[in-house]
């Protein structure tokens, strides 16, 4: 990305179509379901910082080229914009697995409405991209891997759940949900706490 993005004065849009969904972590002053075409949300990334190590690594989404992807929109204040671009450089470039791009997004329920959006994806190029991986594969790896932002399962399980809040599916992603509950579980809520949808 040049020197002319990072600096330019108008609001910022942020595509989230993963972990960004359910934690952010910046500010922003919208927040709107948006699809972007051409991409599509993957499982296709090998973690080896946030959700798992070199020796045993997770897996985490990639916006992989093909398709059509739903997620949500974020539109940061201009003066925002500095300080969000290096949180989410620190938070998703921790090894370069990602290109920064803009990409158009569409809003949902604007139609007519079009805005351009800073995105992360994959660099095929690179050693962390798994392509496409078999859902026992997956399963394998995401029940294994453990990194300094917690377990690849609960990643994994607090995306679809985002997704599902937003009232869209996954069908890869919710299939594999459903093989890691069948495969290991969730305890039972503790008392006076809210069954989970």
């Amino acid at each position: 990305m040049d020197a002319s993005f990072d600096q330019a004065a108008e609001d910022l849009w942020v595509f989230g179509y993963g972990s960004l969904i359910w934690r952010p972590g910046f500010d922003y002053l919208e927040r709107v379901p948006a699809n972007i075409i051409g991409m599509h949300r993957s499982l296709c990334i090998y973690s080896f910082d946030h959700r798992g190590t070199p020796e045993r690594p997770g897996l985490v989404l990639g916006l992989d080229f093909g398709g059509a992807c739903r997620g949500i929109a974020y539109r940061v204040a201009a003066k925002q914009r500095a300080a969000t671009l290096a949180y989410l450089r620190g938070r998703e470039q921790t090894t370069a697995v990602y290109r920064e791009l803009v990409r158009g997004v569409w809003l949902e329920g604007q139609p007519d409405r079009r805005v351009e959006a800073l995105c992360y994806a994959v660099d095929r190029g690179h050693p962390q991209y798994a392509g496409r991986l078999t859902h026992d594969r997956q399963l394998h790896i995401v029940r294994q891997g453990h990194g300094r932002s917690g377990n690849n399962r609960d990643y994994v399980l607090a995306t679809v759940k985002a997704i599902d809040a937003e009232g869209f599916r996954d069908a890869q992603l919710h299939r594999l949900a459903t093989m890691l509950h069948d495969s290991h579980p969730l305890p039972p809520p503790l008392e006076g706490e809210a069954k989970e949808a």
